[in-house]
This record gives C-alpha cells, sequence and structure tokens, in this order.
C-alpha cells in the first residue's frame, strides 16, 4: 500500500526533483522506517517496519535463549510516528508463519511465556495491546488513525511455504461461491476496534481482495535467466503480495475517500 501510495502522490506533482528518498534504505519491506519527502507540501509519507505490531523479543532460561513475541508490548518503533497527522496501521499476513500459528512457546506476557496459545487468541491479545496504546498516546484532535484489514491470498495446492501456486490466474473470481470465507482475524479486529475510546476508520479491503486471485506476482517477482530458474521459481511462489499497478491502488482510492469524508484536504 505504502508502495503505491507513493507512487501515485510523486506522479502528481509537477517538480518531481522535489521529492526525495530520505531515509537513506534501498532494500524494501525489511525492518526499519523508510520515508519520501514531498518538499512542496511540507510532507513526508513513511513506511515503518514492524509487522506484528508488538514487540520481538528474546527469552532466556536453562535451557538457552530463544525467540518469543511480546503480546503485551507494542514494538519500539512506535516513536516514529506517535505524533504524525495519519497513521494508517496493518497486521496479519505474518500471524499466518508457522512459527505463530504453532504458538508453543513463543508468546510472552511479561514473564511468562505460554506454553501453547492460538493464535487467534494471540492475535486478540496484540491487538488489544495496539488499541491500549492508541487510546493512551494518540491526540484524537490532532492525529487520524486508520487500519487497513487483511488481504486475502490464493495459493492453491499448498501454502507459501509449501508449493502454493497462482501464476495460471488470469482473471478474477466472478462466481462468489468460490469466495473464501470471511477472515476471522478481521472478525476479532472489528470486536477490538468496538472497544476503543480512539475513532479508528478501518479500510476492509478483505472481500474485495478475494475476488483477485489473478493480481499476485507468482513466479514474476524478478528476471530470470534461465527456463530452470524459472521452474524453479513456480515451486515458490508469491500469492500473497499484490502487483503495482494493481489492488493496492485501489486501497489508496479508499483511504483518499475517507480522509476526504474525514474533512481532510479538499476533493478540488
Amino acid at each position: 500500500m505504502w508502495e503505491s501510495l507513493v507512487c501515485i502522490l510523486r506522479h502528481s506533482v509537477k517538480d518531481k526533483k522535489r521529492v526525495y528518498e530520505i531515509s537513506g534504505r534501498s532494500e524494501f519491506k525489511k525492518k526499519g522506517v523508510y520515508a519520501f519527502r514531498f518538499e512542496g507540501y511540507n510532507c513526508s509519507v513513511d513506511f515503518v517496519g514492524a509487522p506484528f505490531l508488538v514487540r520481538e523479543s528474546s527469552f532466556s532460561n536453562g535451557n538457552g535463549s530463544f525467540g518469543t513475541l511480546r503480546i503485551d508490548l507494542m514494538d519500539r518503533t512506535t516513536r516514529t510516528y506517535r505524533d504524525a497527522d495519519i497513521i494508517v496501521f496493518n497486521t496479519g499476513h505474518w500471524w499466518t508463519h508457522e512459527k505463530t500459528t504453532r504458538g508453543e512457546h513463543y508468546y510472552q506476557e511479561g514473564k511468562y511465556v505460554h506454553p501453547r496459545l492460538k493464535v487467534l487468541d494471540a492475535y486478540k491479545r496484540a491487538l488489544r495491546t495496539w488499541a491500549k496504546w492508541i487510546d493512551k498516546n494518540i491526540h484524537q484532535t490532532r492525529t487520524q488513525v486508520l487500519f487497513r484489514g487483511y488481504s486475502v491470498t490464493h495459493f492453491r495446492g499448498g501454502q507459501w511455504n509449501s508449493g502454493g501456486q497462482c501464476h495460471k490466474e488470469t482473471e478474477p473470481i466472478f462466481n462468489e461461491s468460490y469466495l473464501e470465507n470471511y477472515p476471522s482475524k478481521m472478525r476479532v479486529l472489528e470486536n477490538v476496534l468496538q472497544e476503543m475510546r480512539t475513532p479508528v476508520t478501518y479500510l476492509n479491503i478483505s472481500r474485495l481482495t478475494d475476488y483477485r486471485k489473478d493480481g499476485h506476482p507468482s513466479v514474476y517477482r524478478t528476471a530470470y535467466r534461465t527456463a530452470q530458474e524459472q521452474m524453479a521459481a513456480e515451486q515458490s511462489q508469491d500469492c500473497s503480495h499484490w502487483c503495482l499497478p494493481g489492488v493496492p491502488d485501489t486501497w489508496n482510492e479508499l483511504l483518499y475517500a475517507s480522509l476526504l469524508k474525514m474533512g481532510w484536504g479538499s476533493p478540488t
């Protein structure tokens, strides 16, 4: 979504020399902050890499040290965005990885590491940690908070790490009976949002992405030098991220419409 937004905004600026990357980062989607400055508008559009929103940590006992997820603490990156004018949050896909779904000796609260905790329970606790932080730290009249929902994946014949594929998909889903069930994580999110004091605009993009099984990079994430390289790539396809131009541009249309509705900027 961030890449799409930066491209859309930069394309609309006449003097492209007044738009530049200021964070000094070259590898996108790694941990850290990536920022583009729009000098003519005294504005920066930042991407903050914190895929769980809560803190990745470690725990030591008599058997050694192992990684944990502190579902009771926010990620340390909060200081980089707490005073922003507009913040768009999202978390979801990283909660599908093996370590998080298995949930054994991974989720930590205080000094206690759960021997086993279901991923939906952990997700709910993490979102409540996020919600409490928002209610305590965000100035409602200064900062507009939005939460972008979960985008549906389209792996067939396996998952992201077990040979799941989507490279032969060339059309959206037209028959609604083929759509997935509504993501349970979004039910959890919606319940947490209802408990909050701070108003949060919910960008629910789950159903609209469900139709677009044809919109993923699949095997086309890079140029292949040989047929063997492309055949190998078919065993590890990307059916969760999205092509650009493509589906994320629609999310930003929804973001734009939401901000206009809330009184930000002008539609002219």
